[in-house]
């Protein structure tokens, strides 16, 4: 088996970052490479040449920020003339057919190979898709009436109607998209099936995992119990002999939520007798008007454990982003500080847990991750992580350290001088700036900046009036770490 998960960060920023680059990454094992979404600038961080190599891609869920560049790729292996393939989209049955939908102006249309006609063109023309995750055993489906009209019912995956004891269709009014209502046998209630099942549950689940297997050996699984976010979407698991890495995805991670989610027994709000609504197939309402358990239990229990024995990549947030996870909801995860990566951070951010960032590269070694920088694996061992105006600094406490870590509201701050309105001080600590994962000293003269030149050399360079002066600084990473490891 091949030695460690490698994980490229191609882009980690919110959906309204200035700084751009959204969520992407590659992932490499062995010889196989794949994208992890594609909201980043893929032709710009790749380019064609390197995409040529990619033998898949996975999409978690179709937020923008994340699928951002899934036309783009499709139109760019149609027509870009060395390439004998489509696209290798490996994603949920669901997140498939919203990716349909979403892309059909792009794709559906273009001009005959004479550019004489307005051609259509299918979705499966552009994309090879492979599904990850169980199918459902009962969906929405449309049936011609044969008068020109259609309707709605429920099915199952032999296409036989499912009666309204069972399940119903819920239209909402706001936006007339169909949502399943399903009546679960054991709690004897109506659940929206997404939202209460894991992939384990044979109840809506068909029992076939279809858990992807690489050439090489390696396998990976759709998982769905922790992610949490709204539409729908998978977390993903890549297993090697040795390792596990988890990409959480976007997701609302709070036990606190979560029990109460699966605990809380709503009553419904019936606009329509009660008898009407239990005969009734379709109803035009709003769906959360009859769900009366969000989450049931074995969802509960099966998140509880998804992350065990993991490496996580987890998506992080600030303050009441209501989808994601907020930093102070950290300490009322299941996550473990040292196995966990922070991504999909906003632009301004401290953090005790090891942050990401565009560019980086990131290795899982059994259970241990590491930054990889020019072919050599460092430990992620700082005491802090701060992201400011696209700049990234790691922070070691020191008693005679210039800077100083602040906590308000429990979300964390950076202040060269005393600001007692930052919070309450926590500790000092020596700070530096983070260039391709080498380490320099913090500066703060606005007349001076380091500079990355093109063969991969850092300069310090010094301004004046008249011009500007510069000399090469070596990084003093190694330095560092060995210092916190004996002081530790």
């Amino acid at each position: 088996m091949m030695d460690g998960i490698t994980i490229r960060v191609l882009g980690d920023y919110g959906p309204f970052s200035r700084m751009g680059k959204s969520i992407g990454y590659q992932v490499t094992i062995g010889q196989s490479s794949y994208l992890v979404d594609c909201g980043s600038p893929l032709f710009q961080q790749i380019g064609g040449h390197g995409l040529k190599t990619i033998r898949g891609m996975i999409i978690t869920h179709c937020h923008d920020d994340h699928k951002r560049w899934f036309s783009d790729l499709a139109l760019f292996n149609m027509y870009a003339p060395d390439i004998p393939h489509k696209i290798y989209l490996i994603t949920s049955e669901g997140i498939n057919e919203e990716l349909f939908r979403s892309s059909g102006p792009a794709l559906d249309r273009s001009l005959s190979p004479d550019s004489k006609r307005v051609v259509d063109i299918s979705y499966d023309e552009y994309i090879d898709f492979k599904v990850i995750g169980p199918l459902p055993k009962y969906r929405i489906a449309c049936k011609d009436k044969g008068n020109g009209e259609s309707r709605l019912y429920v099915s199952d995956r032999n296409g036989n109607s499912i009666g309204p004891d069972s399940a119903k269709i819920v239209i909402s009014k706001k936006t007339g998209r169909p949502r399943l209502l399903f009546k679960d046998p054991d709690y004897k209630e109506w659940v929206e099936p997404d939202s209460f099942y894991p992939f384990s549950s044979e109840v809506f689940y068909e029992k076939d995992k279809n858990i992807y297997r690489d050439p090489e050996g390696f396998t990976i699984e759709a998982i769905n119990a922790p992610v949490w976010h709204g539409v729908p979407g998978i977390g993903l698991k890549f297993k090697t002999d040795k390792e596990t890495l988890i990409f959480s995805s976007d997701t609302v991670h709070d036990l606190r939520l979560w029990k109460q989610l699966y605990s809380e027994k709503k009553m419904q709000k019936f606009s329509m007798p009660k008898k009407e609504f239990e005969s009734a197939s379709v109803i035009y309402d709003d769906i959360n008007n009859y769900i009366e358990r969000t989450w049931g239990e074995e969802r509960f229990r099966e998140a509880g454990k998804a992350f065990d024995d993991a490496v996580v990549i987890h998506d992080i947030s600030s303050k009441n982003s209501i989808v994601h996870t907020d930093y102070q909801q950290l300490k009322h995860t299941i996550l473990k500080r040292e196995n966990v990566v922070l991504t999909h951070s906003p632009d301004k951010m401290t953090s005790e847990w090891m942050l990401s960032k565009a560019d980086k590269v990131f290795m899982v070694k059994e259970s241990t991750v590491y930054e990889v920088v020019d072919g050599e694996l460092f430990p992620l061992n700082a005491d802090v992580y701060h992201k400011e105006e696209g700049r990234y600094y790691v922070g070691y406490r020191s008693a005679e350290g210039k800077y100083a870590v602040y906590e308000k509201d429990e979300n964390l701050s950076l202040s060269y001088q005393g600001r007692p309105e930052l919070g309450k001080q926590l500790y000092r600590i020596d700070l530096y700036e983070d260039i391709s994962g080498r380490y320099f000293p913090r500066l703060e003269s606005v007349d001076s900046a380091y500079q990355e030149r093109i063969d991969g050399s850092v300069e310090l360079v010094k301004f004046f009036v008249d011009g500007s002066s510069g000399k090469d600084v070596e990084s003093c990473r190694d330095k560092i770490q060995v210092k916190n490891l004996v002081k530790n």
